[in-house]
C-alpha cells in the first residue's frame, strides 16, 4: 500500500487512471468527482455538479476527456483540469455504468433504465439500445471499438 487518498465525505463508488497515470478520478457518494496527483497523494480538484451519488467514472483513452454517470440520471463530462464541458440526459434512471470506446469516438452509458446510450464526445445522443429486459449494471468495449458488451 502505498498510501491513502483522503478527502471524499462519502463511500467511493468509482475510480478510474487516466492515459498515461498522472491523475486519479474517484466518484463518490459524496455527490463529487475528485481528481489525484498519484505521486504525491494530494487532491488536484472537486468536480462538483451532479446533484446525486457518482456512480462510475472513466477517462477517455487520450485523457482529453473525463465521463461521469450518477444517480441524478446524466452523464457530465469534464477536461483534465476540472472544467464542466456538457452534460448528457436522457436517461431514466441511475447511470451504473460508462465507458470509452477506444478510439474515443463513442462513450457508452447503462443504467437502471434498461438502456444503454451511446454518446459523441461532443454530447450528442447517437443512439439508444433497448433490448434489455433489466437494469444494465456494466459496459465494456472490446478491444478495436468493434464490439460493445452489456
Amino acid at each position: 500500500l502505498k498510501g491513502t487518498l483522503k478527502g471524499h465525505t462519502g463511500s467511493v463508488a468509482s475510480i478510474a487512471w487516466n492515459h498515461d497515470g498522472s491523475l486519479i478520478a474517484s466518484g463518490s457518494y459524496d455527490n463529487t468527482v475528485m481528481l489525484w496527483d498519484p505521486k504525491t497523494m494530494q487532491e488536484k480538484g472537486t468536480l462538483s455538479g451532479h446533484n446525486g451519488y457518482v456512480l462510475s467514472v472513466a477517462w477517455s483513452q487520450n485523457g482529453s476527456l473525463l465521463a461521469s454517470g450518477s444517480s441524478d440520471c446524466t452523464v457530465r463530462l469534464w477536461t483534465p483540469d476540472g472544467q464542466e464541458r456538457g452534460t448528457l440526459t436522457g436517461h431514466t434512471g441511475y447511470v451504473l455504468s460508462i465507458a470509452w470506446s477506444p478510439d474515443g469516438a463513442l462513450l457508452a452509458s447503462a443504467g437502471v433504465d434498461e438502456t444503454v446510450r451511446l454518446w459523441t464526445p461532443h454530447g450528442s445522443k447517437k443512439g439508444t439500445l433497448t433490448n434489455h429486459s433489466d437494469i444494465v449494471r456494466s459496459v465494456a468495449w472490446n478491444h478495436n471499438g468493434s464490439l460493445l458488451a452489456s
